[in-house]
Formats: structure tokens, sequence, C-alpha cells
């Protein structure tokens, strides 16, 4: 039973280690400052806030991560599409953009 518990802890993990973040350096001057800049839109934030810049990113002023996850695995006959507004892929046939596929993996978020 014990076995089990971490098999299935080590999955969640490694779902979670998916993510693509970027990691901003701590400097003393960081540290001081009430504002940081994104620097995707070059716009400014206070201190401990959350935004979402143009690029779909979800930032702090300690680092920025992808907001969505990307498909890896879904059928031969479908393709993968992102929705810049949506910040989400979409995944439909070739052939009819109005039905959807099944995602079996993905990758991120």
């Amino acid at each position: 039973m014990k076995y089990l518990a971490l098999a299935l802890l080590l999955c969640v993990l490694m779902s979670l280690s998916d993510s693509q973040c970027i990691f901003k350096l701590r400097t003393p001057e960081r540290e001081n400052q009430t504002h940081c800049q994104d620097e995707v839109d070059l716009t400014w934030h206070p201190k401990k806030t959350k935004w979402r810049n143009s690029v779909c990113q979800d930032c702090t002023c300690d680092q920025c991560c992808y907001g969505y996850a990307t498909p890896t695995r879904f059928p031969e006959d479908c393709v993968s599409v992102f929705d810049p507004k949506a910040c989400q892929y979409v995944v439909h046939k070739k052939d009819d953009p109005s039905v959807l596929c099944p995602i079996f993996g993905a990758v991120g978020k």
C-alpha cells in the first residue's frame, strides 16, 4: 500500500514539473522596488500581484509561467491549433474544424 501511495505521489509531482517557467534573478536592487516590469509587454505591476501578459504567460514579479498546456498526443487525423485570445490549444479534425478530437497527452500548465 505504501508503494502505491508513493507511485501516485510521484505521478502527480511529475505532471507538475512539465510547466515552462522563467524565473527572474533576485538582486538587492529589485528587492527594494515596489513595482516590477513585465519583460514582454513592458507594463508595470505592483509587487505581490499576478497578471497575464500578451503571450499567455501568468506572471508575478519573481517568475512567468506559460498559462496553457501543449497537446502532444492526439489522433493522426487531427491537428492542434493555438488560440491566442483564449490562451489554449484546440485539437480538431484536419478536414473539419467543427469536430473536436480527444487529447491523450500534453505538457505544460
